[in-house]
């Protein structure tokens, strides 16, 4: 028998987590059917153009703060009942930036990982930002919101991990053509 073949067995599951084991391969899911939301918010106002809204924030996996897309869980204990994950998306893009933005487009589901974790995303694009507050998210998140011009995202993001930060995978998705619809 294939390890495709085989049925999954639960090793440990905790509230946000679960460690799943498939014939001889081992991953994490998230528990629950919880799902996240990734934001990909553009500012168009201001002297230096364009900007993309990045969040940068302490991963205790990691040991070290890391830079990456605005993001929030949909259906944790926080989410409302049964919210869709564009809401969640404008919920959390405001809580943790301070932006709050007219609409989200949706851009797709994506694995974050898929040799290792079968969690999968929602990528949207925030349209129409507005400023309304600071941002740094809820109690004990400490997120510092960082306002990067497009034209030098490359250069921030090359600048940030040579201060030693951890740069999220998903902000390849801001250093690819296309996305940003910029």
């Amino acid at each position: 028998m294939t390890d495709s073949q085989a049925a999954p067995e639960i090793k440990w599951q905790g509230k946000y987590i679960t460690v799943r084991q498939q014939g001889t391969w081992e991953y994490v899911s998230r528990s629950r059917g919880i799902r996240a939301a990734v934001i990909l918010a553009i500012d168009e106002e201001g002297e230096d153009g364009p900007c993309i809204i990045l969040v940068e924030q302490y991963r205790i996996p990691l040991g070290k703060r890391s830079l990456e897309l605005p993001a929030g869980l949909v259906g944790d204990d926080d989410s409302p009942a049964g919210e869709p994950a564009a809401e969640a998306a404008l919920r959390e893009l405001e809580e943790e930036t301070g932006y709050r933005a007219r609409s989200m487009v949706e851009l797709g589901d994506f694995y974050s990982s898929p040799g290792m974790v079968s969690e999968s995303f929602w990528l949207f694009r925030a349209q129409g930002l507005v400023r309304v507050h600071d941002g740094g998210g809820v109690e004990g998140e400490d997120i510092i919101v960082h306002r990067v011009p497009v034209a030098r995202i490359a250069d921030y993001v090359a600048e940030r991990r040579a201060e030693g930060m951890a740069i999220d995978v998903k902000l390849l998705i801001a250093l690819g053509a296309g996305m940003m619809g910029v």
